[in-house]
């Protein structure tokens, strides 16, 4: 059963909705990827909202660019956390996605991360549900670690080469 799931309004999203699938299977989370719009297929978005705690998901992360409903509107129904992912947009840079997600009515938060930041909606998700799971919690300390190890080594590398050859 799906922990988590992953919709998005339009394949151009895939690339960044992608990489919030790669942190949940680096860290062993199931979860259901869908492509619904909730603007051109209303009924079948409704029917995705509300259903998504009989199937188990826990969090539901949702994509969108310009207008952004479909984070609000996951949040409008579904009762458990949603973390919408703004979109970089042609026309405004992502800006008007941004301002959507994020400008929601009291009493229907949507956890917003960077537009485009894909691995952060994975991340943030993981941390909600490792709140009640240990083995999850551990997980994410050691994945923290490996990211620390990362800087540790590229420092060491430019002390070694320097900036020049870096």
């Amino acid at each position: 059963m799906a922990q988590v799931g992953i919709v998005m309004g339009s394949d151009s999203d895939m690339s960044v909705m992608s990489k919030a699938a790669e942190i949940l299977d680096e860290l062993g989370i199931s979860y259901e990827m869908n492509i619904i719009s909730a603007h051109r297929e209303p009924d079948e978005f409704f029917n995705y909202a509300k259903s998504a705690e009989e199937k188990g998901f826990k969090v539901i992360i949702a994509g969108a660019g310009m207008a952004a409903h479909l984070p609000g509107m996951c949040a409008a129904i579904f009762p458990m956390p949603v973390i919408g992912i703004p979109m970089h947009t042609t026309s405004l840079g992502g800006r008007d996605s941004l301002y959507s997600i994020v400008q929601m009515p009291t009493g229907i938060p949507v956890a917003t991360v960077a537009i485009g930041g894909g691995a952060n909606a994975g991340l943030l998700a993981a941390k909600i549900l490792a709140t009640s799971d240990s083995e999850l919690l551990k997980k994410l300390k050691d994945y923290s670690n490996g990211l620390k190890e990362a800087v540790i080594k590229k420092d060491a590398h430019l002390q070694e080469v320097g900036y020049k050859n870096y």
